[in-house]
């Protein structure tokens, strides 16, 4: 079994994770196109695999416990706007 999603079955939620593990920072205020690079990026650095873009977020936040909170809240709101199809939850059924 792969670990490696498809951009197509990720959530918002999913992809907000791997933009709080990118450098990009709010204070840039990007783009739509910034954070869909961003994410590419991010996600292509860590091969695709769910476990290290999971360990990448782990690590950000074990760093930085104090801008965790307001850091995830900003990637979600970014990734909603910049991602207006995706859903924060996977769709019924899907695994």
């Amino acid at each position: 079994m792969s670990t490696t999603p498809s951009l197509t079955s990720m959530t918002a939620s999913d992809l907000a994770e791997i933009l709080y593990a990118s450098p990009l920072q709010e204070s840039d205020h990007p783009s739509a196109e910034q954070v869909r690079t961003a994410i590419d990026d991010r996600l292509g650095a860590c091969g695709g695999d769910i476990s290290a873009w999971v360990a990448a977020v782990a690590q950000e936040a074990g760093d930085h416990p104090e801008a965790f909170l307001a850091r995830m809240r900003w990637a979600l709101t970014t990734v909603c706007e910049a991602y207006p199809d995706l859903t924060t939850t996977p769709a019924r059924g899907a695994a």
